[in-house]
């Protein structure tokens, strides 16, 4: 018998009216604002009379380093959702919206797999609800309304040469990096150069996903820095005078996405920050508002626990006065075996000592997560091939180090793959062992900070900072954002800025390449090695075998 594709048995789902959805956590069908008949939006009235109630427990997934191999963090999160559900804990979802980059680039789709999926699939994972559209549209508003400024006087005296803010685009374009805009002569201005980031490393995504409110967003935007003066004064947003437009542009962005799971629970996806060029996580608003209405939040962070959880914990929690009652990483038997050296295409015998030498990845997540005070189980996600011995040697590994790993069936059984990991979590969560916190203070120095997580978290020798870079930080601290978290940018692939160097690598430097103040948003970008915040397609893009078959339904996007 054929096993069936991820989009086959998203279409095979027999989803639930959105307000059934909404019903289950107390939303009236009059605070949802539909979008067809299996989406909609929570009205931002209703969020605010949540503000009084009790929040329920948090828990966190994220994952290893991710590898060809696959690993499952968003269908290990749909999974332990329908699983908790399944054994009666009233829980919801909260998941990132999918950028159109990766789609048509090289990821493919993003909302879970097998029978732990959140749907309606194809929507996700292409226009949806169109909130990335309205960060893209906000985000080059204020970019025209800069050049415009310049173009008719220029009153700030903006030099034209200290523009700092780019322009955006939801899709992979290496051709916009590094651009000249205004040629042509003087009816288009006064030529400089310039570029584009993808719409997910746009300071306005992170804003967005930052905010409490719109009165909040409206704040954050104005607090953008967007440009100097030839003395070095910095010019903001709302010295622009865009502030106010594009909080309208965002208006209905602002407000959470309600969508279902294969097994018709509640899961709100909103924003999308890619983690290892922003913060990588969803929106404070959906999650704050899940914690009202749910009594266990299942959440992600973006790519390894070195990126997506280090920034969940370090900005999102410290921002939004949140906290994870506990953490499932997320592995793989075969992502173990890439670690320790197998080829992709040698992966299906079975090799215990391969599983051996790759789980010092793994071990160096649990320990990494153990630092924050919150306690952590491994979730191995079951893939057809693993081996009973295979198995046994990681689950023998994690509990050498003092936790626990179990093995989860989700893709193939949905929740009935979760309950002994659904049944274990609610104990931890309930028992209130998490004692958080921070990896660093507040009042730390920024480049203390950026030393701070690249010998604690990825355990680097050194960190290779020039001196044009710390006089930079030096001079943010002294204009008043010395307080500020830091956001790394880095490759997802390895704990070190080399994508190719696997394991648990030790003994490298790590080189911050350009930092970037994020005022608004609340934090300083640290760009590190060869990571780029506008990615290119790969050499055959997913884009290829994308196409509509003749029943008019969407092939390969998945």
């Amino acid at each position: 018998m054929a096993v069936k594709t991820d989009i086959e048995i998203a279409r095979e789902a027999k989803k639930k009216p959105i307000q059934e959805i909404g019903a289950k956590l107390g939303i009236g069908a009059e605070d949802l604002v539909p979008y067809g008949h299996d989406k909609a939006k929570v009205s931002a009235e209703f969020i605010a009379k949540q503000a009084g109630k009790k929040d329920g427990k948090l828990i966190l997934v994220t994952a290893i380093n991710p590898t060809p191999a696959g690993e499952g963090k968003t269908t290990t999160t749909v999974g332990l959702g329908d699983g908790l559900n399944a054994i009666g804990k009233k829980t919801a979802v909260c998941i990132r919206e999918a950028s159109l980059g990766p789609c048509f680039g090289m990821k493919g789709g993003a909302a879970g797999g097998g029978y732990a999926q959140v749907v309606p699939m194809e929507d996700m994972n292409l226009h949806f609800t169109g909130d990335f559209h309205a960060i893209t549209s906000a985000h080059n508003l204020l970019s025209a309304m800069i050049d415009n400024h310049i173009y008719w006087g220029n009153a700030l005296a903006i030099d034209n040469r200290r523009v700092v803010w780019k322009r955006v685009l939801d899709m992979n374009d290496r051709a916009l990096r590094d651009i000249v805009t205004s040629l042509g002569g003087v009816p288009n201005g006064f030529p400089r150069q310039a570029g584009f980031d993808i719409t997910v490393a746009s300071e306005v995504m992170a804003i967005l996903c930052l905010s409490n409110d719109l009165k909040d967003l409206q704040e954050r935007l104005g607090n953008i820095i967007v440009a100097y003066t030839r003395d070095r004064k910095p010019i903001t947003c709302r010295d622009i005078k865009a502030d106010g437009a594009m909080t309208v542009l965002l208006k209905d962005a602002m407000q959470p996405n309600l969508v279902q799971t294969l097994e018709n629970n509640p899961a709100f996806v909103h924003g999308g920050p890619f983690a290892n060029i922003a913060h990588g996580c969803n929106s404070v608003v959906a999650t704050k508002t899940a914690l009202k209405l749910a009594d266990y939040v299942v959440t992600e962070a973006g790519f390894g626990a070195d990126l997506g959880a280090e920034k969940f914990l370090n900005i999102k929690c410290r921002k939004a006065g949140i906290a994870p009652s506990a953490i499932v990483i997320v592995a793989t038997i075969r992502a173990m075996k890439m670690n320790g050296g197998v080829l992709k295409q040698d992966l299906g015998p079975e090799n215990v000592q391969a599983v051996k030498d790759g789980c010092s990845n793994l071990g160096r997540h649990i320990e990494n997560i153990k630092s924050f005070g919150v306690p952590a189980v491994v979730a191995i996600n079951h893939f057809s091939g693993d081996s009973d011995a295979e198995v046994a040697a990681c689950k023998e590994y994690v509990e050498s180090l003092g936790s626990e790993a179990i093995l989860c069936k989700h893709w193939a059984d949905g929740s009935a793959g979760t309950k002994e990991l659904a049944t274990r979590i609610a104990e931890i969560a309930d028992s209130d062992m998490a004692q958080f916190q921070t990896l660093y203070p507040d009042d730390m120095r920024l480049i203390d900070k950026i030393k701070t997580i690249a010998t604690r978290i990825y355990r680097a020798d050194e960190v290779l900072a020039d001196k044009k870079i710390r006089d930079q930080l030096r001079q943010w601290e002294e204009q008043g954002f010395g307080n500020l978290p830091v956001c790394m940018a880095k490759t997802q692939y390895s704990f070190s800025t080399d994508p190719n160097l696997r394991g648990a690598p030790t003994g490298h430097s790590v080189p911050v390449r350009e930092v970037r103040l994020s005022a608004g948003a609340g934090f300083v970008v640290v760009v590190c090695g060869e990571i780029m915040t506008m990615p290119g397609l790969p050499r055959v893009p997913s884009a290829e075998a994308i196409m509509l078959n003749d029943d008019g339904l969407i092939e390969g996007l998945f």
